[in-house]
């Protein structure tokens, strides 16, 4: 295996670039992209020529968007150009959404006109649908041919296409019919026709169905690759396994990094620091908005702390269990709704269950704020951890209830459930927390008589 170390030596000393050429051409293309990603940006662009032409298309495709956008710059015109026609329609879509306009307009015109309409018809659709993410490399039957014609077709004109796994049988007008496996062509007569090998129970996506309900028709049915239709019915394209498990983790980092409160959603490890502060300082400022309301909610009740000051050590334990108990909820819930485990039409059930779940973890919770309130007040407080309990029990109960009610509702609402943030939720119950804890507090010492000694 080729280390980053010895490439670098190569790289440097021309008697050892016939060897470091030998075995970039000899490893598998996704560790050649692994190896070249990770050079300084000066050197990728000599290891890139380095590669022979198949090679240099496989390991192109594998490298990061950012890498790709370099090396365009970089490359000869007659290199990038055979590299673009080579790529694969949705492949070569992804990476024209990222480049500067006026760099696209120049591909797509080097492009041969098949690869052009192809493109053209990916970019046509909004993004993060199906259309946006299918490939138009597929393998069609004519619904009139025999099983033997039918491998002679794929063995003579199908060779490049992505998947040859499913081949898909439509009429004159390109409709889609039926479905067939290479399994069942190879284990069929040569002279059975198509329409009877075939299946007509077809799984089918439509162009502007959204990428996450494809993944998950295609975890349903266990599929490798899925049809694309139109409105009409016609066969437009497919959508493969590889493209599922990106749209998955592409889905599931969008999600994650929402509920963080990172605005864009996609933020990648290694990102500039400018972008870092973009998608992170808006919601920072936000919640540090929420939190400066929170703290004018608690600006009225100084005189009380200061009266009681054991709820300086209660508050914060307070504050953060109800938070925690929060983001729990609302994470469970979202997970359920974006793998399709529940809908909205199972609020109810899932709600009942949170109700017992709440009760039982608001008891012992709000037990524990109890007694390590009674721990740390002197005798004549011990009231302090009374309230002090059922008020985190309250809490606990109502961020339980919010963290599955909200992402509910916001589904029903046909909205993304991730744009609702944690830091915006846990931040709303520390304000309102605090606010019933302290008014409690005022009470007993106002109007019942109650003081700290």
């Amino acid at each position: 295996m080729l280390t980053q170390q010895q490439g670098r030596v190569a790289l440097e000393d021309i008697a050892d670039l016939n060897q470091l050429k030998w075995e970039l051409n000899s490893l598998p293309a996704v560790d050649v992209g692994d190896y070249i990603a990770e050079l300084p940006g000066k050197r990728r662009a000599i290891a890139f020529r380095l590669l022979n032409k198949a090679q240099a298309i496989d390991v192109f495709e594998y490298l990061p968007q950012e890498v790709q956008e370099e090396l365009i710059g970089s490359l000869h015109d007659t290199q990038v150009c055979q590299i673009m026609e080579a790529m694969r329609p949705d492949d070569r879509a992804e990476l024209f959404d990222e480049l500067p306009a006026g760099v696209v307009k120049r591909l797509v015109q080097q492009l041969s006109p098949s690869e052009r309409q192809a493109t053209a018809t990916i970019l046509g659709y909004p993004e993060a649908t199906a259309g946006r993410v299918m490939t138009t490399e597929y393998v069609r039957l004519r619904e009139g041919l025999t099983v033997g014609e039918a491998l002679s077709k794929i063995r003579l004109s199908d060779q490049d296409k992505e998947t040859i796994y499913y081949a898909y049988v439509t009429d004159d007008n390109r409709k889609l019919v039926q479905v067939v496996s290479l399994r069942q062509l190879l284990f069929s007569i040569p002279d059975a026709l198509i329409r009877d090998v075939a299946s007509y129970r077809v799984i089918k996506a439509y162009t502007e169905m959204p990428q996450e309900e494809v993944a998950r028709l295609m975890q349903r049915y266990d599929l490798i690759a899925l049809p694309v239709v139109d409105r009409e019915d016609r066969l437009v394209g497919i959508i493969t396994i590889d493209d599922v498990i990106d749209i998955l983790e592409e889905e599931a980092t969008e999600d994650i990094q929402r509920l963080a409160g990172l605005s864009s959603g996609d933020e990648e490890a290694l990102s500039s620091p400018w972008v870092t502060i973009q998608n992170r300082l808006p919601w920072l400022l936000g919640v540090m908005a929420l939190y400066i309301g929170a703290a004018s909610a608690i600006a009225p009740f100084q005189t009380v702390i200061s009266q009681v000051p054991v709820l300086a050590v209660i508050m914060p334990i307070f504050s953060n269990t109800g938070g925690t108990v929060a983001i729990q909820a609302v994470t469970v819930t979202i997970r359920g709704l974006s793998v399709g485990e529940v809908t909205p039409l199972d609020t109810l059930r899932i709600l009942r269950k949170e109700v017992l779940a709440a009760l039982g973890t608001a008891s012992v919770l709000g037990l524990t704020l109890f007694l390590l309130s009674f721990i740390w007040t002197t005798p004549g407080s011990r009231w302090v951890g009374i309230i002090a309990g059922l008020v985190m029990g309250i809490n606990v109960f109502v961020a339980v209830i919010l963290g599955t009610l909200l992402p509910m509702g916001i589904k029903r609402l046909k909205l993304d459930p991730a744009m609702m943030s944690g830091p915006l939720l846990t931040t709303t119950l520390d304000a309102v927390g605090f606010i019933i804890f302290l008014s409690l507090i005022s009470l007993a010492l106002n109007v019942f008589g109650l003081k700290p000694h």
